[in-house]
């Protein structure tokens, strides 16, 4: 795809149900791109995210696991994307910590069979140069930093956690298939995301959902783990950048230039709360230290020189907005998260790794 082309293109988006394939369906549709979902619906699928495009007749919707090659088949052949965005996978490191062979099977075993289905579907059409085939990765596959630095796309991968894992092998595979077979390959690595849609089991809407409900606020260890916040739509508008601009066989780091301690983080969000939904206390009060996660990594920073100088994105939302709009879409919003507190693990401690 050159930089000069603005065609439609349809794309096959999977994990499209969660939060940042949620995020890239609506924003896609938007646009005028032809879109093709393709879910599992595990725990944290989510339909009612993509309502506001779900009638769209450019928006099609295949209930498939990507670990059934036979089914990809059908899908790569029925629908014959110009490009997959492949989102779909299991991403909660606490869950990976309890369950780590999920994360193992879809994340690995899925990424191979879906690369399998569209090399499969690439050689029978030719092996078209605009096919494109971008696989969405984690910044967490580098491992952990120490007090100064940031990770580049040469920075080597050390992961460790069992998510964290499982993605650096799906990496690997993504890049062998690119040169082995020349299959068309792109891999971007994000930073923590957060904002609407967010499954109530991640950080920001844990604090949210927990001080509207008068519950302790937890906090892991000591809350100096540094993490860089980015947007979802931010990040949403980047994958479609990077997938319509971006150099074939290329990794770029994906950031949102807002690097917090979790602490601080956390203190935003009951500073913004405070301000819409103001308690008998200052919510901050509810804050509590709990034990730290097995195997917790330190710090994250990732340096964004090549996704700037080549493509020429950067993130727009800087994080004080982001939060603002992500509490405010929250309480606005109560029947979405009400709807999901019953699934399993909600609410609950994982990845004691006990």
């Amino acid at each position: 795809m050159n930089a000069g082309d603005k065609r439609p293109l349809r794309i096959l988006v999977t994990g499209g149900y969660g939060f940042i394939g949620s995020a890239v369906v609506r924003l896609a549709v938007a646009r005028g791109h032809q879109v093709v979902n393709v879910d599992a619906e595990t725990y944290a699928a989510c339909p009612a995210n993509v309502a506001s495009v779900a009638q769209n007749i450019g928006y099609r919707v295949e209930h498939v696991d990507i670990r059934d090659r036979p089914a990809l088949d059908h899908v790569f052949d029925r629908h014959a994307p110009d490009a997959v965005l492949h989102l779909a996978a299991e991403s909660h490191v606490d869950r990976s910590i309890d369950g780590p062979a999920a994360f193992v099977t879809t994340n690995v075993l899925g990424t191979f069979c879906l690369l399998e289905a569209a090399r499969r579907y690439w050689e029978g059409r030719g092996r078209p140069e605009t096919f494109r085939f971008h696989h969405v990765s984690t910044d967490e596959v580098y491992g952990s930093l120490g007090p100064e630095g940031e990770f580049t796309e040469a920075t080597p991968y050390a992961p460790r956690s069992p998510y964290s894992a499982s993605k650096a092998a799906a990496d690997h595979l993504v890049r062998a298939w690119s040169q082995t077979y020349a299959l068309p390959t792109l891999v971007t690595n994000c930073s923590n995301n957060y904002g609407p849609f967010q499954f109530p089991e991640k950080l920001v809407p844990v604090v949210i959902l927990n001080a509207l409900a008068g519950l302790p606020i937890p906090v892991y260890g000591t809350g100096e783990n540094i993490r860089d916040w980015l947007y979802v739509e931010d990040h949403a508008e980047a994958l479609l950048h990077v997938l319509e601009h971006g150099v074939v066989g290329r990794s770029y780091n994906i950031g949102g230039d807002s690097c917090v301690r979790n602490i601080d983080l956390v203190r935003m969000i009951c500073a913004e709360l405070d301000m819409r939904r103001p308690g008998a206390q200052p919510h901050a009060q509810a804050i509590r230290f709990v034990g730290d996660r097995p195997g917790h990594d330190l710090r994250y920073a990732v340096d964004q020189t090549r996704i700037r100088s080549e493509l020429g994105w950067r993130p727009s939302v800087p994080l004080a907005q982001g939060l603002a709009r992500t509490v405010e879409w929250y309480l606005g919003n109560e029947a979405w998260w009400r709807a999901l507190q019953d699934r399993e693990g909600v609410g609950r401690r994982l990845g004691l790794g006990g």
